[in-house]
């Protein structure tokens, strides 16, 4: 075993937060009354969805986190926690914990336990194979929205920079793209503009393809705060509970999202219900808008979205005489083949009535993992560091000299996005396919494809917490890596709140964290000089705050670990008091506004000067015709497909929620499709019956729910269970390259 793998297992077997424990006064803890058992308490961030709430775990006195509550100081969710938070600790106890590396000595052969010398030789042999005998981008890697930035930003650096790779993604793509491109068309960065304290300062809300009350529970206790009585407005296909719960259901046609905004731009110009004193000093492309939006009369609208023209024009006037108007969307928007011009419709709409930049007002895509912003600005794979780009001579010169490393290492192209990478396995241009906290083999869209391509692959390493995951299981080596609580980072969460994640808990057998990983492989690849200054998580978010540096996220002012935690977090942008100072050339178009207040105005929004981060300062208005779904219902296939979340207790494909005994009661444990009854009654089936859900693609076995809340001829189907993805038509939006999770045609059938 080489002296740095010893080094990092010994390391990893010493206490956990020893000098917390020994010096209650110092960084991260806080007294406990004497009441309470545990003797020390470590402040953390969640590790589940992207609201990112503070808890207080509580440790014993030899360090072991033994419980935790929510933290009733964090600005984020003061006090309150869902289910998946009160029990964020149960999945590091599971018992198919990855506690050692495992390999097959052959593609048939089972996987058996190893040591970490060998693993880190295998892995560097078989990929450097690979890139010797198809080309050195025929190596890539998909990774997670649920890591620390630190680890992100290692991990793309290392593989694009050290090992000379180009393609990687991560399953972001699945979440959180179309809102990514969208504001970066939009706005010139990918920069949602909000702080939650909006949830609570809006008269009118219009929520898109949004089910907080369900996928973000804690985001709906602070609507649930608003004192002005707001008129809530949902957009959804299904009539979800934050539907049930709102003062107007718009239950439009399966991906008539487009056409119903399109009918209320038409509405509000048409009528001059418009902030054109905003419009003119602050965007650019009104003039190419007005005759588009012409044509698109509320009567042509409602034959397409299933909403009548009198119910777009009452959605126009409420939009119109609301003083703090909010639009917020989910992945009910971000999952379509039309994706990215639908949030643009709902970014379109709050800059022409001037609801942006003031309280309560703003164009929000609410993120769904909890480190989703973390990957899109550092993952370094479709975008640079910082959020730059890698065909910019200028920004690859920047990065190379903050991080002294040889310009030439970095790649003047971008990624290839998670479905190219997907078809370049098919076609022979990825051999070697290295998987980092993510399940692909459940999660990505039209599985089964997934699953027959994995033969197509020489070599799939999988780095994960659980060696049961459906990708760890066809996998040729496995890493046995940390968990949230068992290693130390930074989270960013929906509103930019950028929060330290704290270590608790020792990882099991010989599991390192994802940052240690990362680190031996740099030594075995033969590029860990080029790390040396990446020597922990806090020195790495010290170098990324300099690479933030004259960024629209810029957080350069922000100088370590405890600030944040003094503060409660901070949002971004956050720069060095010298960096508010105008800038220069073409980096002043970029530079965080002046206005970012101090760490502790805990609630900051973006663009109150009307200042955008394109180079005309302006904000582009943009937009596209509606295009059809590519696969409708038809006779054969007659019902649409919807997915989504399922219960607050369950999380994405329940590697960690099905680990916790509570959690598991609190959620169905069988895959169900909700029904409505009057089509049960045409085919003849009953509540809790066992039916078949077919698509052209796959078949799934499922329990029947009757319900209302779908329409006749749809269906719906929580994300949760692996056979769903069997099921889902493949199509991505041009922009983003996002999947389309929410519509594909099926049958059902009762199982005889």
């Amino acid at each position: 075993m080489s002296p740095v793998i010893d080094e990092l297992l010994h390391a990893r077997q010493g206490p956990v937060t020893a000098e917390l424990v020994q010096e209650p006064g110092k960084f991260g803890l806080g007294r406990v009354p004497s009441k309470v058992a545990p003797v020390a308490t470590v402040r953390s961030i969640c590790g589940f969805c992207a609201t990112g709430c503070g808890l207080k775990v509580h440790l014993n006195a030899k360090g072991e986190a033994i419980n935790l509550t929510p933290d009733p100081d964090y600005p984020v969710n003061l006090g309150m926690a869902c289910p998946k938070g009160w029990e964020a600790l149960a999945p590091l106890a599971a018992t198919d914990r990855a506690t050692t590396p495992m390999i097959r000595a052959s593609r048939n052969a089972p996987l058996e336990p190893t040591d970490w010398g060998t693993a880190m030789s295998t892995f560097v042999d078989r990929m450097k194979g690979v890139q010797a005998k198809h080309g050195a981008h025929s190596i890539a890697f998909l990774s997670t929205g649920q890591v620390p930035t630190e680890e992100m930003a290692l991990l793309g650096a290392l593989f694009k920079f050290g090992m000379g790779g180009l393609h990687a993604d991560s399953n972001t793509r699945q979440c959180m793209a179309t809102a990514h491109v969208a504001y970066k068309q939009s706005f010139g960065f990918d920069a949602p503009p909000y702080t939650y304290r909006d949830f609570e300062e809006s008269d009118v809300m219009v929520l898109v393809g949004a089910n907080p009350a369900i996928a973000h529970p804690i985001m709906w206790q602070r609507v649930m705060r608003n004192p002005h009585d707001p008129q809530i407005v949902v957009v959804d296909p299904r009539r979800t509970e934050t539907a049930m719960a709102a003062h107007q259901h718009y239950a439009i046609e399966p991906k008539g999202d487009l056409w119903l905004l399109y009918g209320v731009t038409h509405e509000l110009c048409a009528k001059g219900w418009l902030d054109q004193t905003f419009i003119d000093a602050h965007t650019e492309g009104f003039e190419e808008l007005a005759p588009f939006i012409a044509h698109y009369s509320p009567e042509r609208c409602a034959q397409e979205c299933g909403i009548s023209a009198d119910r777009i024009r009452e959605l126009a006037t409420l939009i119109h005489t609301g003083k703090r108007v909010s639009f917020w969307w989910t992945m009910g928007v971000n999952q379509g083949h039309q994706s990215t011009r639908i949030a643009q419709a709902l970014i379109n709409l709050a800059l022409l009535t001037g609801n942006i930049g003031r309280p309560g007002t703003g164009a929000n895509s609410i993120t769904g993992q909890c480190n989703a912003m973390g990957s899109r600005i550092f993952g370094n794979t479709t975008s640079l560091l910082g959020g730059r780009y890698f065909e910019k001579p200028d920004d690859r010169a920047e990065v190379a000299e903050i991080l002294h490393i040889p310009v030439e290492t970095i790649p003047p192209t971008p990624s290839m996005a998670y479905d190219q990478i997907i078809d370049g396995i098919e076609s022979g241009e990825i051999r070697g396919l290295w998987v980092v906290a993510t399940n692909p083999a459940h999660s990505w869209i039209n599985q089964g494809r997934f699953q027959r391509l994995r033969e197509k692959l020489d070599f799939l390493v999988v780095q994960d917490m659980y060696a049961t995951t459906e990708t760890a299981r066809i996998a040729d080596l496995i890493l046995p890596a940390a968990g949230w609580g068992e290693k130390d980072g930074t989270f960013i969460n929906s509103e930019r709140r950028i929060g330290v994640t704290c270590k608790v808990a020792r990882a099991p057998g010989q599991a390192l964290s994802d940052f240690a990983i990362f680190k031996l492989i740099a030594e075995a690849w033969g590029c860990g000089p080029m790390f040396q200054a990446w020597e922990s998580p806090e020195a790495v978010f010290r170098i990324l705050a300099r690479l933030s540096t004259h960024q629209p996220c810029d957080f350069s002012g922000i100088p370590g670990y405890e600030a944040l935690q003094d503060a409660g977090g901070i949002q971004w942008p956050r720069p060095a008091r010298s960096e508010n100072l105008p800038a220069n050339g073409a980096r002043a178009k970029l530079r965080a506004p002046e206005s970012a207040g101090s760490d502790h105005d805990h609630e900051r929004r973006l663009f109150a000067d009307g200042k955008f981060f394109t180079p005309s300062g302006r904000a582009k208005l943009l937009f596209d015709p509606p295009v059809k779904p590519p696969e409708s219902p038809d006779e054969a296939f007659p019902f649409w497909l919807n997915t989504g979340r399922g219960s607050s207790a369950q999380w994405h494909t329940g590697s960690r929620t099905n680990k916790s005994a509570v959690l598991r009661k609190l959620a169905p444990t069988r895959p169900y499709v909700e029904v409505n009854p009057a089509d049960a009654a045409k085919l003849g089936v009953a509540d809790d019956e066992t039916v078949r859900v077919v698509s052209r693609r796959g078949h799934a076995t499922a329990q029947v729910f009757l319900t209302p809340t779908v329409r006749p001829g749809q269906v719906f189907m929580p994300m949760h269970f692996s056979e769903v993805n069997q099921l889902t038509f493949p199509a991505f939006d041009p922009h983003s390259r996002q999947p389309s999770y929410k519509t594909c045609a099926v049958t059902l059938a009762a199982v005889t």
